[in-house]
């Protein structure tokens, strides 16, 4: 009888050559078990997803509630749905004003997807501006917004109409003009190995879109809800966005996506034609019943307050001569090595040793850091221990 990696290898689709292939049976707060009970640390969080841990009691409590009541009943905006509006509602108290219309997805990709044709509808405009080294998701859209080749060039031909500026450049704000519909950017660079942008960048930034009536979309898909030490990522730099993207974190453990925008904004999807934009499962109710109560756990236990004294431990205990640079803010951190040859030695170690890491799409030499914002001073003085021990075995 066929092991049941063998059945994932043989029926599930796969992404790479090379999968993880760890088999986990269940998985509580920072850590997640396999089959003989041995431990792991999840020092990323699912990729930013597992904000409160796993398997957090209120949030598990709001699904099966959800659950004994409906289920999916509608497409996207067409009932009440009390998930839907509470959630809507919840997110919108924690937003700056003009953040005030949630549009739920299923997905960051499809949150992408859908602000991209906000932008160009509202403008009447068709240019769109990215990042080089941006990533935005997978499907087609997000694709051609992705600031590197190696990942797209097999899938052309994408969206016309599509340029690129350089990261936190000032020098390049001018390619932004008057035809642009919108300017799409990580508030925080994820794949590019976690670049933080300077604040006197991001508020230029602002002042082109402002002068020249293009949209500012934030993608905060990884980098929202406390990661960086804020709320909001956006916060760190006093700006606020025309169109905020959200998923990750925002669903508890539960796959949903937003983007959000002004009233006005919003309403370009209502008519000219009608049901701009369509969703079967987007905002689906059991999803936005754990979204709200993530959230809600986040606010009432403060969870974001001790983001930034948890990233000084790891700077702390991460400083070691083979570590080129410890980037990033908050709890969204990357660790510069040598090389992807030797990154890799090093994640695959520590995961033999019981803590799960990860490199990045952009940036193959660093090494993710993102764990749960429940994770305590001991569990990070751990984590690090099993991280310099690895790195002194393939150094010293």
């Amino acid at each position: 009888m066929p092991t049941l990696r063998q059945l994932f290898l043989a029926n599930n689709a796969q992404t790479t050559n090379f999968p993880l292939l760890l088999e986990f049976e269940r998985a509580e707060g920072i850590y997640i078990y396999d089959a003989a009970g041995k431990a792991y640390t999840d020092l990323i969080s699912g990729i930013g997803v597992s904000s409160l841990g796993h398997g957090n009691p209120y949030v598990i409590a709001a699904i099966k509630q959800q659950v004994d009541k409906y289920m999916h009943l509608m497409v996207y905006g067409e009932y009440v749905q009390t998930p839907q509006v509470r959630f809507a509602e919840k997110l919108i108290a924690v937003l700056p004003e003009s953040l005030q219309s949630v549009y739920f997805t299923n997905s960051g990709a499809e949150a992408v997807e859908g602000a991209l044709k906000l932008a160009k509808r509202f403008t009447g405009r068709q240019q769109v501006v990215a990042c080089y080294n941006s990533y935005h998701g997978s499907t087609q859209g997000a694709l051609s917004v992705m600031g590197n080749e190696e990942f797209k060039q097999a899938y052309r031909p994408l969206l016309p109409g599509v340029s690129f500026i350089r990261f936190n450049e000032i020098e390049d704000l001018p390619l932004i003009t008057e035809q642009t519909a919108c300017v799409i950017i990580e508030t925080i660079q994820g794949e590019a190995g976690i670049r933080v942008p300077d604040a006197a960048y991001m508020q230029a930034l602002r002042q082109r879109c402002n002068e020249t009536g293009t949209l500012l979309i934030l993608d905060e898909i990884q980098a929202a809800f406390g990661r960086t030490g804020k709320l909001f990522a956006f916060e760190h730099f006093e700006i606020v966005p025309d169109i905020l993207l959200l998923a990750k974190a925002l669903g508890g453990g539960m796959p949903v996506g937003a983007f959000i925008s002004s009233n006005i904004i919003m309403g370009a999807l209502k008519e000219n034609p009608i049901l701009g934009h369509i969703t079967t499962f987007g905002g689906h109710p059991v999803c936005c019943a754990a979204g709200l109560a993530a959230l809600e756990v986040l606010l009432n236990e403060n969870l974001t307050a001790g983001v930034a004294e948890k990233e000084l431990i790891f700077r702390k205990l991460l400083a070691h001569p083979a570590i080129k640079e410890v980037r990033g803010k908050g709890l969204m951190l990357a660790i510069e090595l040598e090389s992807f040859d030797l990154n890799k030695k090093i994640i695959d170690r520590c995961i033999e040793h019981g803590v799960i890491t990860d490199w990045f799409l952009h940036c193959s030499n660093s090494m993710r850091i993102a764990p749960p914002l429940i994770i305590s001073s001991d569990e990070i003085e751990k984590a690090c221990n099993v991280i310099v021990e690895a790195i002194d075995y393939y150094t010293a």
